[in-house]
């Protein structure tokens, strides 16, 4: 195809893609690309960092382990290696993730951000706009007079624009694409360390310091158990009521148990079992400023896609008095926090264990299928996959790594449906010598 695209006004390189364009390389990406390469069907990934998973790669904790066991962890059509154990670490995550890739083939385009995704009805194809980027990896310290909370990564334009033409579209980028930030009163008082943890290595940088970590999920409960291992004096925000599960109940993970539970009892009643359960091996948590919600774990799951914390240890220390509770922050000043229970503490740094959310509605141009607010498929799980003309979603479930593989795979079926319907169809370019075609 020229290099210019004069009906559109468009200037950069053109490129036509037969099959669908899938932007955003992580395990949702890998999982659509194999489900897609078993049906015979080609795609391109393109990917805005320079490497697969960046999240897991560039913007984790050292300690992290998948917080599921391996067996609800896999990518269609591979298993983990029968060695890793039943909780692999992020490094044994991240090689089956490039394993994965190097079976199936699957080589996505890096630096490559994409700046827009537009169907065009005169056209009847979707053209993605990317821009070649060169990614940094940061590994210095966010204060709080620098907005930069974002996290780890950070890329430069090259010039190199690029726009890909094609029949299907699917959005990969995850629900954890951006860090959420909040807004503190004060924050540019407090002169001490602020990182999200998408900055957060180690704990190895804060031994003998007092730090607050911001949130109460998974990510935040786990990074507090890392400062106590490396000698630093953490406390805990907790802002809204949590559900804490123990890993495991009567030998068996507590998600797998409560799987096979759902099999046969109601949800209310599974939910049930699982506090009854809690409170034998935990205690109240109420006790330690850690309050359940109303709803069950597993209806609150359903309702809103609130993951309980499944506790690795952390709440020992909470117990102990190690790890001290506090509720929101009011205010912060220098090196100080105001609690809205009128509360002041001394803090050397703000761990924001505060999460991500979706950045689909940056790039995708279209209004129906993803919702402005939260970056979020409109309809919910299970049928939150398709949208029109050709556009899909995967990785939006709040159901991790096992609903992307479900999604992976309704995908692909109902891509190759389209793509066996059309095997006679004809591009709408001539092919000459100039053109360009993505392996």
């Amino acid at each position: 195809m020229s290099k210019k695209n004069r009906s559109s006004g468009w200037s950069g390189r053109c490129v036509y893609v037969p099959g669908p364009v899938i932007v955003g390389a992580g395990p949702s990406g890998l999982a659509v690309a194999a489900c897609l390469k078993r049906k015979g069907v080609p795609s391109v990934i393109l990917e805005r960092s320079n490497c697969i998973a960046s999240l897991w790669q560039l913007k984790t904790y050292d300690r992290l382990r998948l917080h599921l066991p391996k067996q609800f962890c896999e990518l269609p059509f591979m298993g983990f290696p029968s060695k890793f154990p039943n909780y692999p670490t992020k490094k044994q995550f991240v090689q089956y993730l490039e394993d994965y890739a190097a079976e199936f083939d699957i080589s996505p385009r890096f630096n490559e951000s994409v700046s827009s995704a537009e169907y065009d009805p005169t056209l009847g194809f979707w053209r993605v706009r990317t821009t070649t980027t060169t990614t940094t990896t940061s590994t210095t310290t966010t204060n709080s007079t620098n907005k930069g909370f974002g996290g780890g990564e950070a890329g430069t334009g090259t010039g190199v624009e690029t726009e890909y033409v094609c029949r299907w579209v699917i959005a990969a980028t995850g629900e954890n694409a951006e860090a959420v930030v909040p807004e503190i009163e004060g924050i540019g008082e407090f002169g001490g360390d602020i990182r999200h943890t998408s900055l957060y290595k180690s704990g190895h940088d804060f031994g003998g310091r007092r730090v607050l970590v911001v949130g109460c999920g998974n990510s935040g409960m786990e990074v507090c158990l890392d400062l106590c291992n490396h000698n630093a004096s953490p406390s805990l925000v907790v802002r809204d009521k949590v559900h804490v599960l123990p890993r495991e109940m009567l030998g068996k993970s507590t998600f797998g148990l409560s799987m096979w539970l759902l099999k046969w009892f109601p949800i209310w009643l599974v939910d049930r079992f699982l506090l009854i359960v809690s409170w034998l091996l935990l205690g109240d948590t109420s006790h330690f400023g850690l309050d359940r919600p109303a709803l069950g774990p597993l209806e609150l799951k359903n309702l809103s896609g609130k993951t309980p914390v499944l506790d690795v240890g952390t709440l020992a220390k909470i117990k102990s008095g190690d790890i001290k509770v506090f509720p929101a922050i009011k205010r912060l000043k220098h090196h100080t926090v105001e609690f809205v229970n009128g509360i002041t503490e001394k803090f050397d740094a703000i761990i924001l264990a505060t999460g991500y959310r979706s950045n689909v509605p940056s790039w995708l141009k279209e209004g129906e299928m993803f919702s402005k607010e939260d970056g979020l498929p409109k309809r919910p799980f299970p049928n939150g996959w398709k949208g029109e003309c050709g556009l899909y979603a995967v990785g939006f479930t709040k159901r991790g790594l096992l609903g992307a593989s479900m999604d992976a795979k309704r995908i692909a079926e109902d891509i190759e449906r389209c793509w066996k319907a059309e095997a006679k169809h004809c591009t709408p370019f001539t092919t000459s010598s100039s053109s360009s075609a993505p392996s």
